[in-house]
């Protein structure tokens, strides 16, 4: 079922010690990644400070875009769930300064509230 999921998109819940790896060295001093998921090659990536989107580029994947973007510089987000006809669901999040939205798509069977919840209690809870 995980090759499944990975062609198709679905995202996955996976566990903040399987990236220390990767992100040991973009983290600051005391930082913890505390929940992330995972995208076919992209990562979303919680913090206690931070949201962080890793766009995973090229045909290897070795080259990768880290998008930082501090919870206070988070406006709002809406959070769209696949319907019968509509087979993604959809993240927007507004951060402040910018005209657009960040959008990101997941495809059916994604836990998108997990990570609408995830996001709410980063910011809403501050």
């Amino acid at each position: 079922m995980g090759l499944i999921n990975a062609l198709f998109g679905t995202a996955s819940q996976i566990q903040p010690s399987e990236l220390q790896e990767e992100f040991g060295p973009i983290l600051i001093q005391g930082e913890e990644i505390t929940g992330a998921f995972k995208i076919v090659r992209d990562l979303v990536v919680f913090t206690q400070s931070r949201l962080i989107l890793a766009d995973k580029q090229g045909i290897t994947g070795k080259k990768v875009c880290y998008h930082s973007i501090p919870y206070k510089n988070i406006t709002q987000f809406s959070v769209e769930t696949a319907g019968h006809f509509d087979m993604d669901a959809e993240l927007l999040i507004w951060v402040s300064g910018a005209p657009q939205p960040i959008k990101k798509e997941f495809r059916r069977g994604t836990d998108i509230k997990g990570v609408q919840q995830m996001l709410a209690h980063y910011i809403l809870a501050r």
